[in-house]
């Protein structure tokens, strides 16, 4: 039987090369995007089977939605890639609540939702991977982050004890953690931030998307049968412990 691995944010950066590297890999693979149709269109036209479903995750009943429609799609979900997220950035003296629960809506609160609908079907299969898409920020926190560092790490202490509920059923469940990727979020940005961040990173240079996306593919593997409850830094040596 082919498996299926449902991938949030999966129309562009980080979440599409996961998607072409689990679609090459011979999953089916569930798109999820919010706001990128002809991006996630493309993408689902380059991979032999791959479907695109669009919802806003911070909306109420949307997690329940998508999995309902992927279910009904694909009748399984094998892996889970919670990898939609967000950042509002703003020293604490300035942050706004508002802000922090929306980035509680967007980061955090979607993961809790599909690991919970999604664990139900891989117990009843007795097999399954959840993987969850942290940063590098989460562990050594950022000067203007640390809002979106506490939603980040917040999933890790998620995982950890999702992973240890689970496992009795075969179900492993891990984070990634990616450092500074190139994405459209990093080619946004400032020269001097640029040069700025490239000096903390030992390795001299910011991540590819497919270097992240590889070790998802390890995550999903069953090379990776005995790992779960794990974080697995992405991050050319900025963090390391």
């Amino acid at each position: 039987m082919e498996k299926v691995a449902l991938i949030t944010g999966g129309a562009k950066g980080i979440g599409a090369a996961c998607a072409s590297i689990l679609g090459e890999a011979g999953y089916k693979i569930a798109v999820h995007f919010r706001s990128d149709p002809s991006a996630a269109e493309t993408l689902c036209k380059s991979l032999p089977e791959a479907q695109m479903f669009q919802f806003d995750l911070a909306q109420k009943g949307s997690c329940e939605d998508l999995f309902k429609d992927v279910k009904k799609a694909f009748g399984r979900v094998d892996v889970l890639v919670n990898n939609a997220g967000h950042a509002i950035d703003q020293i604490i003296p300035f942050a706004k609540a508002d802000d922090f629960e929306n980035l509680i809506n967007i980061n955090l609160k979607p993961v809790f939702m599909l690991s919970k609908l999604c664990s139900k079907q891989m117990i009843k299969q007795k097999t399954g991977s959840i993987i969850n898409i942290t940063s590098v920020v989460g562990h050594s926190g950022n000067p203007g982050q640390s809002m979106y560092a506490a939603t980040k790490s917040a999933i890790t202490g998620f995982t950890k004890s999702i992973a240890l509920e689970l496992a009795p059923y075969g179900i492993r469940c891990n984070c990634l953690a990616p450092g500074f990727i190139q994405t459209n979020m990093t080619a946004a940005l400032d020269e001097k931030i640029k040069e700025a961040l490239l000096k903390k990173i030992p390795l001299g240079r910011f991540g590819e998307t497919q270097e992240v996306a590889g070790v998802v593919k390890f995550l999903a593997s069953s090379e990776a049968s005995y790992v779960t409850g794990s974080t697995i830094h992405v991050n050319g040596g900025m963090y390391t412990s």
